[in-house]
Formats: structure tokens, C-alpha cells, sequence
């Protein structure tokens, strides 16, 4: 199979819930130029699930499916009634007052731990700053959720000078 047929990720994230019995309406838009679903439905808290978790499974499994048919599919992110949303509102915002302290003290400041995909919306946000950098920090836990450092970007390092030292001589 060299050029496998691409899936539409509406439509079988749409499919997937009919099967589940649930009713939805699934709409297409992009974020970041992400693909992004959105499911509107009657009962939000059992797509969402405790802390987005069934979200996060949901959008894991669409995402295995689509890059099973497609190598080079793009991730796509799943959202319901717009939880996604004001979680990515209120990381940011966390981010955002980790950078001010930076700022404000010059030390280094450790957030999270967060997921991947957490991680990658701070990356995200902070990249856009030329005086500031995001650093993911640790082995992460069994759900891959590490610690970041917001910090002052590195200088590169002043070479030192060398002594003037004559060479040993045998």
C-alpha cells in the first residue's frame, strides 16, 4: 500500500461516537494551523471526562487511527464544548505569570508537571519571546507529564582566554 487513501478526521471522529450511541455534531476549524474537531453535544461531561481524560483518550485513538492509514496525517486535537479551550486560556495564563516572575527576579521559575500536549502549547507561546526560553525538565511519570523551567535564554558561552603558557617540553 504505497500511497494509502487519506481519512477525513471529521468523519471518523463522527463515526466513532455514532457508534458509541452518542449524540454529536462534529465541526472541523484549525488552531495554530492544527486541525482542530470540536464536538458539540448534550452532555458534555461524559466526552470530557475527569481532568479531560476521556477527551485526551478520544483524541489519542483518532490520532492512531489516522497516522495508521496516513504516516504523515497531522495530529489532530479533539475539543468539546470548548474545555480545550479554556484549559489552553488558564496554561497560559499560569505560563504567563511564571514569565513575569522570571522578569521580575531573574531566577529560573519550575512549573507543572504537564502533558505533552500541554507542554508543546507553552513551547508554543514562549518561543515567541527573544528573551525567554521553556525548557521541558526530568524522565516524566508514567503519562509523560514532566516539570518546565521558564528561564532567561542561555548566552552562548565567552570563550575563555588561554594563558599564556609556553607548551610543555619533554
Amino acid at each position: 500500500m504505497d500511497n494509502p487513501t487519506p481519512l477525513n478526521a471529521r468523519t471518523v471522529l463522527q463515526t466513532m461516537l455514532d457508534n458509541l450511541g452518542l449524540q454529536t455534531k462534529v465541526e472541523q476549524y484549525t488552531q495554530d494551523d492544527t486541525p482542530l474537531l470540536h464536538i458539540a453535544t448534550a452532555d458534555p461531561g461524559r466526552l470530557i471526562g475527569r481532568g479531560g481524560q476521556t477527551l485526551d483518550q478520544l483524541q489519542f485513538l483518532l490520532n492512531r487511527i489516522l497516522q495508521r492509514a496516513n504516516p504523515d496525517a497531522p495530529r489532530v486535537i479533539v475539543d468539546c464544548e470548548r474545555y480545550r479551550e479554556r484549559e489552553r486560556d488558564e496554561l497560559i495564563k499560569k505560563a504567563l505569570e511564571a514569565v513575569d516572575k522570571v522578569r521580575r527576579w531573574g531566577d529560573s521559575v519550575t512549573i507543572g508537571p504537564y502533558s505533552p500536549f500541554e507542554r508543546r502549547i507553552i513551547h508554543r507561546h514562549i518561543d515567541r519571546d527573544t528573551e525567554l526560553e521553556a525548557v521541558s525538565e526530568g524522565d516524566g511519570d508514567e503519562g509523560g507529564r514532566k516539570r518546565m523551567v521558564i528561564r532567561v535564554k542561555s548566552q552562548a558561552p565567552t570563550p575563555v582566554p588561554s594563558a599564556d603558557v609556553p607548551p610543555a617540553t619533554p
